[in-house]
């Protein structure tokens, strides 16, 4: 089993370092490899440089974000797609922003996409050219709530006084732990030859912001911050941090982890922060 992660960055990495404990054998791609930091065992290669490597793989997994011109690892490679033989699964990961707002309603894996921002647009339309470009392999389209895990979580940001508990009633954000995002991917690949699914990386509770900064508080034995109005707070927001806070969804899993027979390392929050300090 020969697998291309293109794009090891954050949780590329993850999948890396897991499909290489689960027997693959693994090639990760960097814009600049001189830059990037492969796991042990990862063999590292230039992005534009990965043909060869992805038209000899078996599993491919595509965490690159698109852009205008649609998703780079197909623009650069698409002939090297096309020309294999032995390309039997490729995951994609995407966002759960497809969705778009839903007013805290429920979305599931059959939920028809109506995304609003920009950037989700770009990720729907970059799905569906995986749909049409993935000829004889199955595809997992991984559409990816918010990612948390070590290094990256609130935690961090009370140890640097930079977390703040956004109060916004009935605003919550479906999110998942970086290694859950590794387990599940690679528990695709293995599986394999599925057609084409869409599989929902979010953990087991939705939860507002301001409950997951008080129990990283709580679990670091510090005073939380004070609660500050959505309103307050959005006044200086990024763009970035005011369209996420724009759309409000709740996340249902259950299929997925049906599909994969699978249950989350983390399932809540809690479980992930606290995995996190003890690490």
């Amino acid at each position: 089993m020969r697998m291309v992660v293109a794009g090891l960055g954050y949780s590329g990495a993850a999948i890396a370092a897991e499909a290489l404990a689960a027997g693959f054998s693994v090639i990760g791609t960097a814009r600049d490899p001189s830059r990037a930091v492969a796991p042990a065992g990862v063999e590292l290669c230039a992005f534009a440089e990965a043909g060869p490597a992805i038209a000899a793989a078996t599993h491919l997994v595509v965490t690159a974000a698109p852009g205008e011109a649609g998703c780079p690892v197909l623009a650069a490679h698409a002939a090297a797609i096309a020309a294999t033989s032995g390309l039997r699964w490729i995951g994609y990961l995407s966002t759960t922003g497809v969705y778009g707002d839903r007013d805290g309603g429920e979305v599931r894996e059959a939920t028809a996409p109506t995304p609003g921002q920009p950037r989700s647009i770009e990720r729907l339309a970059a799905e569906d050219a995986w749909r049409q470009a993935v000829g004889g392999a199955a595809l997992d389209l991984f559409r990816v709530g918010g990612i948390y895990g070590p290094g990256r979580s609130p935690l961090e940001d009370l140890r640097r006084g930079t977390a703040r508990r956004v109060v916004k009633p009935g605003h919550a954000f479906s999110r998942i732990h970086r290694d859950d995002i590794a387990l599940a991917v690679v528990t695709a690949a293995r599986q394999g030859g599925q057609g084409q699914r869409v599989l929902h990386l979010v953990d087991d509770e939705p939860a507002p912001n301001a409950d997951v900064v008080a129990e990283a508080a709580r679990l670091l034995g510090v005073t939380p911050p004070p609660e500050i109005p959505f309103a307050e707070a959005a006044q200086a927001m990024s763009p970035m941090a005011l369209s996420f806070w724009a759309e409000n969804r709740r996340v249902a899993n259950a299929q997925t982890k049906a599909a994969l027979r699978l249950e989350w390392r983390y399932p809540t929050y809690r479980a992930g922060l606290a995995a996190i300090l003890a690490g």
